[in-house]
């Protein structure tokens, strides 16, 4: 059967995934299910979007009742689940304004455009704005010219100008990019697509206050960091700043696309009626699972559940490094972790695979794990066992 169904896919989907020999066809909680009945604990979770598992009783019922209501219409009209979640990010954090969208993608897309806005606006020509290597921040044209990764960016050639990159932790070197043409600094608090790398301390405190010096904005990407992910509800409030533009995606929507930036006012307010939009950016049923997945991770207190059990997972991992010298660094915060090997790590996937447990390398050796927040201390255990005995061989 399976096998069926991805030759049928092959002949019909576009090559741009090198998609692994399975076939998932549901999912409850950390637990998803092939075509043919095996199961696997989900250390993927959608690259970081699961957040609250897969099959959520709360957000099935909220997009039941949202499908029977009201799926779509223009945001031409006010929608009540649109305000009600831009409420309650804006409640929660630095920002004052939202604008809705459909991926981290465009979330990224809308940043970029407005910081060139707010600078036309002031009838200031700044608009090159400064990424970080390692980067990573969309697909789309403006923001694989914003993405500090050259494989990413191979082939697309020319790309956007405006575009400079810093080796991220490093400041000096941050210095000596800006320039009378600079207009913001764009990173990930920590850096998700690039290896899960975290800053050094004292790093975005600092660019922060070279921001504020130099006038120019900061944009943090927390399209991966946030809603949780690292044990605080967004990456940034564990380094006491905040950034004038902040984007997010992933798990806002517990699965279902949405994207949003947020914006303090003042720069906000750059963005007037026409000068950017989206079809479909936060529809009512896109709004309403986001709206009941924000809900969920507050009423439950699943964020500092993250943290605790973040750090559990995270203290087992160095155990591990200790025990194998093929683990040559572990790091991460909350459930945003990475252990790096000394060698590929895909053969190290595909034998977890085969043991049941899903789990994601990137840039060749760094294994990242980023499974539903909801995922328990005995699901970590076994993980952990597995890895111990693939590593060991």
């Amino acid at each position: 059967m399976s096998q069926d169904i991805m030759q049928r896919a092959d002949r019909v989907i576009a090559h741009t995934y090198a998609r692994h020999p399975l076939v998932l066809v549901r999912g409850k909680g950390c637990t998803v299910e092939d075509a043919e009945g095996g199961t696997y604990t989900d250390f993927v979770g959608g690259i970081a979007v699961c957040c609250l598992g897969h099959a959520h009783p709360r957000i099935a019922r909220a997009l039941a009742r949202q499908a029977e209501t009201l799926v779509h219409v223009s945001n031409l009209f006010y929608t009540v689940p649109q305000f009600e979640l831009a409420e309650w990010l804006t409640q929660r954090s630095f920002a004052d304004r939202v604008f809705f969208c459909n991926s981290g993608a465009e979330a990224n897309e809308a940043a970029i455009k407005l910081v060139r806005k707010y600078f036309r606006q002031k009838q200031d020509k700044r608009f090159r704005i400064i990424a970080m290597e390692r980067s990573f921040h969309g697909r789309t044209m403006a923001t694989l010219s914003a993405t500090g990764q050259e494989k990413i960016r191979k082939g697309y050639d020319p790309l956007l100008e405006g575009f400079d990159f810093a080796p991220f932790g490093d400041l000096d070197a941050l210095k000596q990019k800006i320039g009378p043409e600079t207009a913001a600094v764009l990173l990930e608090p920590i850096q998700g697509e690039g290896g899960v790398r975290t800053p050094p301390t004292g790093y975005l405190e600092k660019v922060r206050q070279l921001c504020d010096e130099k006038g120019i904005l900061l944009i943090f990407d927390e399209i991966q960091t946030g809603m949780g992910r690292t044990g605080k509800l967004f990456a940034y409030e564990h380094f006491g700043i905040a950034p004038d533009i902040m984007t997010l995606a992933k798990a806002l929507g517990n699965g279902v696309p949405i994207g949003a930036m947020l914006a303090r006012q003042q720069v906000a307010e750059a963005f007037s009626p026409g000068a950017h939009a989206s079809t479909f950016g936060g529809t009512p049923l896109a709004t309403a699972a986001a709206l009941e997945t924000v809900r969920t991770l507050e009423e439950e207190n699943i964020v500092a559940r993250c943290a605790d059990v973040g750090a559990y997972f995270k203290s087992l991992l160095t155990t591990l490094k200790e025990r194998r010298k093929l683990v040559t660094d572990v790091r991460g915060m909350g459930l945003l972790l990475a252990m790096e090997l000394s060698v590929e790590g895909a053969p190290v996937v595909d034998a977890c695979m085969k043991k049941g447990f899903l789990i994601n390398c990137i840039q060749e050796r760094v294994l990242r794990f980023v499974p539903p927040l909801i995922i328990s201390r005995e699901e970590i255990d076994a993980l952990i066992n597995c890895l111990d005995d693939v590593l060991g061989r």
